[in-house]
């Protein structure tokens, strides 16, 4: 009969003791920074589009967190207010840079 451990008990370390390994050699084992952390950033403005297909009517809503929400039907409205909301953004003061601006 072989003194071999079974399966379920700690293989032997190197001084003969049972002592479990934490990590395989040659893993990090330092914490590094949560890759999906948070950064501050927010969505402040919206954009929906709603262009379903040949011979249906497209749709657009337009909302930012200032309070605007604005919504359009139909070809030459929808891309009026798709040009509007891209206008809003360089406007809003929730989005547009503040520096350099009076108080």
């Amino acid at each position: 009969m072989t003194t071999r451990p079974s399966p379920a008990e700690p293989a032997p370390g190197p001084d003969g003791g049972g002592a479990l390994r934490v990590v395989a050699e040659g893993v990090p084992s330092a914490v590094r920074p949560d890759p999906c952390g948070d950064d501050g950033r927010r969505p402040v403005a919206w954009l929906h589009i709603t262009a379903p297909g040949r011979g249906v009517t497209p749709s657009v809503r337009s909302w930012c967190a200032c309070g605007r929400d604005l919504f359009a039907a139909g070809q030459v409205r929808a891309l009026a207010l798709i040009a509007s909301h891209a206008q809003h953004r360089t406007l809003c003061p929730l989005l547009a840079p503040q520096e350099g601006k009076a108080a």
